[in-house]
């Protein structure tokens, strides 16, 4: 069996000595590969024919390191539901390494579910089916409804069990990230009182996503501003498709602003702002519509380690930083805004002053009614195709949207874009999806593979998450949202 070659090239291990733990993944007895993802691993520039026998299933279980990865457990810490962990780190992932993609991106290649670590915590480190294929699906959701995200590149069966409440079948995750530099990475060292590795830390940061920084003075202020208008964007397109991360610790937020970990994750069905499914956050502290403002409480957490390099004079620091944190809810606003302007098939980047309005008042009546988040929206293109009945179904049992709808039309015909009613539906289609991953959906396909060995149902659905905008007749029942008894007691777990 041929040894698979990918050029690495490992400059987390290679620049940030101390950072992380030389730390190979766990042997498994019988390697399968359950998912490739083909469209990834080319523009990886990797050999997709190789990947896809033996030593494919061998590599991606952790079986097989091939030629210069440089295996590594990271460092970091993180507040998790608000209380801090001086010490997390990498408890069942190996960071194999770093390779510039055909588009000369820097992507990390990382193994979860790859067994014990020095930072597993009395863990197994090892991963079940069942979780790690939920990442595939939500990550290529995500990803085609264009939101940043961690991808999945493979999931290997591993062929040895792991025990959780009962016996579940083992998996290994491979993830590809911009990098998996953490808010809580910082908070590992500014907890030590190492101001010098939080500024190396920095200084890489910023060498790796913020190129444009590594001259100018007072790059480490503007590194906390790239990184609040990078998360102020991504939460905005979250709350655009109604996504709940479920777990919003400081050690789950990126400095690049992509999605990573979908753990305790789902989608609002009928919308709800309060709404939370993890079963791990009883008090709701990541319920969906807190996320914004988990997000602006998690970059202070940043702000913090990056005082004594923004500023030798501490009060002059903490007034920048300051600064910085009080404008995210704006950006927010600003991206939410542009995102729902385009939902309902206004002019992008319109100046209207009530628009912001007309959005509230839209979500409160589905609020009101209890009416499916996605569906509305899209309906609401059918709407402006004139064809409203699809839309009035779903208020069947709820308020009237008469008077709004009034009001939207209005604002539709003095739009500066001049579209006709066709054009302004499809338009609406193109950024309204009509599938996402409905919950009992993911769980249909996750107990299938999981329990009965059986991937029809994961690759179906798979399918239908990769065009999230299209009307396919054969995929049909995967937007239909779940009964309102199955929607009430759903609840998810983070899988470990």
């Amino acid at each position: 069996m041929a040894a698979i070659s990918i050029p690495f090239d490992n400059t987390y291990a290679r620049e940030l000595a101390g950072f992380s733990v030389p730390w190979r993944p766990a042997s498994v007895p019988a390697p399968r590969l359950l998912f490739l993802n083909e469209a990834l691993a080319e523009e990886l520039g990797l050999d997709v024919d190789a990947l896809r026998g033996e030593a494919g299933a061998a590599l991606f279980a952790g079986n097989a390191v091939p030629e210069g990865a440089e295996p590594v457990a990271q460092a970091y810490a993180g507040h998790q539901f608000g209380g801090f962990s001086p010490q997390l780190g990498d408890g069942r992932a190996v960071l194999l390494g770093e390779v510039i993609d055909r588009n000369g991106r820097r992507r990390d290649i990382a193994f979860k579910g790859s067994g014990r670590t020095p930072f597993s915590r009395g863990g197994d480190g090892k991963a079940a089916v069942g979780p790690m294929l939920r990442e595939v699906l939500i990550g290529e959701a995500m990803h085609a409804l264009g939101i940043p995200t961690t991808r999945a590149l493979a999931v290997a069966a591993t062929g040895e069990p792991v025990f959780r409440e009962e016996a579940l079948p083992g998996a290994v995750l491979t993830r590809v990230a911009a990098s998996h530099i953490r808010v809580g990475t910082f908070q590992f060292f500014a907890a030590r009182g190492d101001d010098e590795r939080v500024q190396q830390l920095a200084d890489y940061t910023i060498a790796r996503h913020d190129p444009a920084l590594v001259d100018v003075p007072d790059r480490y202020l503007r590194l906390l501003e790239n990184a609040a208008e990078r998360q102020a964007a991504l939460i905005a397109q979250w709350m655009n498709v109604g996504f709940i991360h479920g777990v919003m610790n400081t050690d789950n937020m990126t400095l690049s602003g992509e999605t990573i970990d979908y753990g305790p994750c789902a989608f609002v069905e009928a919308y709800d702002p309060r709404a939370v499914f993890s079963s791990i956050d009883q008090r709701g502290r990541y319920a969906f519509g807190n996320q914004p403002s988990i997000a602006q409480w998690n970059l202070a957490r940043l702000a913090e380690t990056l005082l004594p390099l923004i500023a030798e004079d501490p009060e002059r620091a903490a007034e920048q930083a300051t600064a910085v944190l009080e404008r995210f809810p704006a950006a927010y606003q600003r991206h939410l805004l542009e995102g729902q302007r385009a939902k309902l098939g206004l002019t992008a980047g319109g100046d209207d002053d009530g628009d912001a309005q007309l959005a509230d008042d839209w979500l409160e009546l589905l609020r009101a009614g209890h009416v499916d988040f996605t569906l509305a929206w899209r309906r609401l293109a059918d709407a402006a195709a004139g064809d409203e009945a699809p839309l009035r179904a779903l208020f069947e049992n709820a308020p009237s949207p008469d008077a709004w709808l009034a009001r939207w039309r209005e604002r539709c015909a003095r739009d500066a874009s001049g579209l006709d009613a066709a054009e302004r539906a499809a338009r609406m289609r193109r950024v309204n999806p009509l599938v996402i991953p409905r919950n009992h959906r993911v769980e249909e396909a996750l107990a299938a593979a999981s329990a009965d060995d059986d991937l029809a149902p994961f690759e179906s659905l798979l399918a239908a998450l990769r065009r999230p905008y299209d009307a396919m007749p054969e995929h049909a029942r995967d937007a239909e949202p779940a009964p309102a008894a199955v929607t009430a007691c759903y609840r998810t777990f983070c899988g470990t």
